[in-house]
């Protein structure tokens, strides 16, 4: 299994996606969510401000798988809550997966190297400089998480969360 099918069908839906939000993809697919949570108080607090601020958006799919395997998806809260999901459950999904999905550097980094070859074939709507240069500065920064870019943002108003489908039964 390869990430290109994954990267392309990201690319068609959000056109405006730039190089920072494909590294966003790769980094959630190759690691899960962000990093551990452990202030749960200040997360409840974060993703009630965001289904209370977030608004309309791209008609984006509820389960957007984002791993080659499909262990680590994308839940986007708009659908989430259309189809009368508990956001309750889908924050312990995500604080589950941020405190035991265990990602790897090194997967990272050979996925984010296939990135760059496929944009270098042609294959991808970016520049493989500009993605190698990306590539070396977030290696450099120990792979760190990035938000998604401002046109990005703007255009699609990203609103979800990164799970692993074990901890979501209605992922499964």
């Amino acid at each position: 299994m390869t990430f290109e099918p994954i990267l392309r069908d990201h690319v068609v839906r959000y056109p405006l996606m730039q190089v920072e939000d494909a590294y966003k993809l790769v980094h959630q697919a190759c690691m899960g969510s962000e990093h551990a949570v452990s202030d749960l108080d200040s997360v409840r607090r974060w993703m009630a401000r965001e289904l209370a601020e977030m608004g309309d958006g791209p008609d984006d799919p509820l389960i957007d798988p984002i791993s080659p395997d499909g262990r680590i998806a994308r839940v986007h809260l708009r659908p989430y809550l259309a189809a009368g999901h508990d956001p309750a459950r889908l924050l312990d999904a995500f604080v589950q997966t941020a405190n035991g999905y265990r990602g790897s550097i090194e997967h990272l980094r050979r996925t984010w190297h296939d990135v760059v070859a496929l944009a270098r074939a042609g294959v991808l709507p970016f520049d493989a400089q500009r993605l190698d240069e990306l590539g070396q500065s977030m290696a450099a920064r120990g792979f760190p998480a990035i938000h998604h870019s401002p046109a990005y943002e703007h255009a699609y108003r990203p609103a979800y969360r990164v799970v692993a489908r074990a901890y979501l039964p209605i992922l499964r």
